[in-house]
């Protein structure tokens, strides 16, 4: 066991979805992993005074604040977890590198490659000082996605040829869904694009190890305007005999409902992406297929725990997809967890994600993904919007040079 010689005071700015996972991961994590430093709860900062201060009880932070600025001024915070909705990441984190705090920020990085790049840039800038910062981008944690990686940089799948990755939900088929920030362009920069096709987006790369050069993309918003939420109006929401709202006033939806689109990454591979939150009956449902020379892989997150391998360097007759458990303790994070066969969840994907950015700040290494690479998966978004307002014209991924220190 190693001495825990330094102790890294968090405030998490956001206490909803993301703020209660990220909260869960930094109860938890310390008292699974050994680690050089040990992540203290220090204080929670959210809009609404008593919502903020039952989250503070319930998640278990020491403090509460509403107001994010005077948590970034305080001497007796280290690190600053951004999860708010997208259009407040930008001013939050260069606020909080600018003030020596350590970021970790959750995707994606921004709501526009502009945002994105002074945030790079800031983060280049906090680097020179030892200043860490990381982009939250969960799923790379999930130990069968980081043993798909290791797989296919060790060589066993020869030359990637084909990705195919899909990231499917449903939550808002319904047309009576109300239009939420996750549905408004100002705040969500985009719709299933951003929410989820990022995730697939950074996942693809960090396996393959190859980047996307190019994309020719479609996307399409199916229900264009929706009740505005009840707090919202002031009106109260009644139901007409077919289930419709009636004396609900509504709004635009401003984002995409789904996104998909073709691809090509810079190793040779040709690439198909499809995000949306209209599959009706998909929950969670994200999976990723790599096709190589020698072999494919197969992931898909509603079987986390497992990993499907087909080796095509076995005798053709003993050819057939193999499903390996990754549940061993010789597997990527799950050396601190339980016995062989004792699968593990969603959450963990965050607990290892804050025992990776832990171990990197203690040591003074930089954690990855950065800011920088956060910012290229933002240029492959531009990208497909860009292919899509142009009816599915190829559009080139911009190359990300080094980040210019602000």
């Amino acid at each position: 066991m190693s001495t825990v010689e330094t102790e890294l005071r968090i405030g998490l700015v956001g206490y909803a979805f993301m703020g209660a996972a990220h909260s869960q991961a930094w109860r938890t994590v310390n008292r699974v992993y050994d680690l050089p430093a040990r992540a203290r709860m220090a204080m929670i900062c959210g809009r609404d005074s008593s919502k903020v201060a039952d989250a503070a009880t319930r998640l278990g932070w020491e403090g509460h604040t509403t107001d994010w600025r005077d948590l970034v001024a305080r001497d007796d915070i280290d690190v600053i977890d951004v999860c708010t909705p997208g259009d407040s990441h930008a001013e939050i984190a260069v606020a909080a590198l600018a003030a020596g705090k350590h970021v970790l920020c959750e995707k994606p990085l921004a709501n526009s490659v502009q945002e994105a790049r002074a945030m790079a840039a800031a983060a280049a800038t906090a680097q020179a000082a030892g200043v860490r910062s990381m982009c939250g981008f969960n799923y790379r944690r999930v130990p069968a996605v980081t043993m798909m990686r290791d797989l296919v940089a060790s060589g066993r799948l020869g030359t990637v040829r084909h990705v195919r990755a899909a990231y499917l939900q449903d939550w808002i088929v319904d047309p009576q869904y109300p239009l939420v920030w996750r549905l408004q362009k100002d705040r969500a920069g985009s719709g299933a694009l951003g929410d989820i096709g990022a995730h697939i987006i950074d996942l693809t790369q960090y396996v393959t190890g190859q980047r996307i050069t190019g994309v020719s993309a479609i996307t399409e918003t199916f229900v264009k305007e929706r009740p505005l939420p009840v707090e919202s109006t002031g009106l109260t929401a009644a139901s007409g005999g077919d289930g419709t709202a009636v004396g609900v006033r509504t709004g635009p939806v401003t984002v995409d409902d789904a996104a998909v689109f073709v691809a090509r990454l810079d190793g040779g591979a040709l690439a198909t992406y499809e995000a949306s939150r209209f599959a009706t009956g998909r929950k969670n449902a994200l999976r990723v297929e790599i096709n190589g020379s020698l072999g494919s892989l197969v992931f898909d997150l509603e079987r986390l725990n497992e990993l499907e391998f087909y080796d095509a360097t076995e005798p053709t007759a003993e050819q057939g997809f193999t499903r390996i458990l990754v549940t061993e303790a010789d597997h990527p994070y799950l050396s601190a967890w339980w016995p062989p066969g004792h699968i593990i969840g969603y959450e963990h994907s965050f607990t290892h994600q804050m025992r990776d950015f832990l171990e990197a700040v203690a040591t003074g290494v930089d954690p990855v993904p950065s800011f920088a690479d956060a910012l290229q998966v933002q240029l492959v978004l531009d990208a497909v919007v860009r292919s899509a307002a142009l009816g599915s014209s190829w559009a080139e991924v911009e190359a990300v040079l080094a980040p210019v220190a602000a």
